[in-house]
């Protein structure tokens, strides 16, 4: 037995000084010191925890580095710590952190890959404090009810890292929120043209694009890539002619109809049930902090999106809705049948590739015609900064994505004759038709013939109401809407207009 001593008590040490060493290495790794100076590339990621309230507040508690971002305990403790880990320090060594655009960072989607519930309730183990307020109580049952599906930040993204805005960034929201960069011209629909349209009660002006009718082929063919199976097969489609938006709805436009319509009662008796009612107050903040004036609208609803429509076509005398799908794929393509209406490769622009991931994507010229999740900072912008399509259609592949007045359905386009004229969808469903990518979109999904939906139940997730807004989406803020309205030659407004045109006209 003497032999064995021996080996076994070098044995027993080493592994004690391995155990030890593990432990002191995993301990002086989860320092903040060693956060901050060995692996973060973050210049500021410091500055704003000492700023927040998980360090600065009245109790003297210190929330730290890996309370947020390892969960709680356990195996998965150590198993995020080398994911994440490995990730930093491929950050500190190859990465040109002057290159980095951190402001596209900030948001819910990239929080969930470094956030963790478990080290949230260990420290909120009462989710019912004194002095919570009725809101809080109604978000916290809310997120009990729904854990499997929400996360503490939906609602507390920002409260980790204290936001400091620079006075230019203030600056430029606030010039952009009050800026008019279109004259108040006075309307003009004498005959198929262009014209703006000024809204009564305002002086907020929006444009209309003439596009003419006609036969296009609607889908995609088999061998476009990165096509899915719901855009097609492709079937020849006709379109009479109709107006379209130049651009989405911007924040100018709608804010004159939620200052005319709108609510101030959240829980409005009869919201949702009238047409004429107007949205009741956002849950959050509805820009999500990007700025509103020439922004594309964001975050409403399809409900509210239609009602929109319908306010303004009972303001203006002019019939304004939401267009086809049928009608948009027609004014986003052109006249042109390729996956975009310029010459591009999809497979030579997308992210979805690891070749494209590791060697470089191709941008231009896509990016001169979208903002799309490459090159858009994780934001949405003015329209003034791409180029119109072959038909002065600004945006249409990029910055938000936009409701259709269709059903959604993925079998559309097997019904019906090869030839259809203005189809409007199905009879029935239960989402509605989204067209074009947004700025959270890969290059795939800008495609003339990509094809989307809503997501009621999950862009409303978040909303702790009872019953949930008709009018805001919690959860969706790259989705938004353009105007249509149809041409007809007959109208009582045109008639009107060629017998006796206005004094500006004549």
């Amino acid at each position: 037995m003497r032999k064995y001593k021996f080996p076994f008590a070098a044995g027993t040490l080493l592994g004690a000084f391995l155990l030890f060493g593990t432990h002191r290495g995993v301990e002086y790794t989860s320092s903040d010191q060693f956060c901050d100076k060995a692996c973060h590339v973050h210049p500021d990621a410091t500055k704003q925890w000492i700023k927040s309230t998980h360090f600065s507040n009245k109790s003297g508690v210190v929330t730290h580095c890996v309370d947020c971002h390892l969960p709680a305990g356990g195996t998965d403790y150590y198993a995020q710590k080398v994911r994440l880990g490995a990730q930093d320090v491929y950050g500190k060594l190859f990465t040109d952190v002057t290159k980095i655009d951190w402001s596209s960072k900030r948001t819910l989607d990239r929080a969930k890959t470094f956030t963790f519930d478990s080290g949230c309730v260990k420290c909120h183990s009462n989710l019912f404090s004194v002095g919570l307020s009725k809101k809080g109580v109604d978000g916290h049952l809310h997120y009990q009810r729904h854990q499997d599906k929400m996360l503490c930040i939906n609602c507390h993204l920002h409260s980790g890292h204290h936001r400091d805005q620079k006075q230019s960034e203030v600056d430029s929201l606030m010039a952009d929120a009050d800026q008019v960069d279109i004259q108040a011209f006075p309307v003009n629909v004498e005959g198929f043209k262009a014209y703006s349209e000024r809204i009564p009660g305002s002086e907020v002006v929006f444009e209309m694009v003439p596009i003419e009718g006609g036969t296009f082929t609607m889908g995609s063919p088999a061998s476009e890539p990165y096509r899915r199976s719901d855009e097609g097969p492709t079937r020849q489609i006709k379109v009479d002619s109709f107006w379209m938006g130049r651009v989405e709805v911007r924040w100018r436009e709608y804010e004159v109809f939620l200052a005319q319509r709108g609510t101030k009662e959240k829980n409005h008796p009869r919201a949702g049930k009238d047409a004429t009612t107007g949205p009741t107050p956002p849950y959050g903040s509805p820009d999500q902090g990007w700025g509103k004036g020439a922004r594309p609208a964001i975050t409403m609803s399809h409900h509210a999106a239609t009602t929109y429509c319908e306010w303004l076509s009972s303001v203006t005398g002019r019939k304004y809705r939401l267009p086809t799908e049928a009608e948009w794929e027609y004014a986003c393509r052109a006249g042109t049948t390729g996956a975009y209406f310029f010459e591009g490769d999809p497979s030579s622009f997308t992210l979805r590739s690891w070749t494209n991931r590791f060697f470089g994507v191709k941008t231009s010229p896509l990016s001169e015609y979208g903002w799309y999740e490459a090159v858009s900072a994780g934001r949405t912008h003015l329209p003034q900064e791409t180029k119109a399509n072959p038909w002065g259609l600004v945006n249409m592949i990029g910055n938000v994505r936009e409701f259709c007045q269709d059903w959604y359905q993925a079998n559309a386009y097997t019904a019906g004759d090869r030839e259809v004229q203005n189809p409007r969808g199905p009879d029935s469903g239960s989402e509605h038709v989204v067209r074009g990518g947004s700025f959270k979109s890969d290059a795939a999904d800008l495609r003339c013939a990509a094809r989307d939906h809503t997501r009621q139940s999950a862009w409303l997730m978040t909303d702790p109401q009872s019953p949930k807004s008709v009018w805001w989406y919690s959860d969706c803020n790259d989705v938004g809407f353009r105007l249509v309205r149809e041409y007809r030659p007959e109208d009582p407004m045109l008639v009107s207009r060629r017998e006796n045109p206005s004094p500006e006209l004549r």
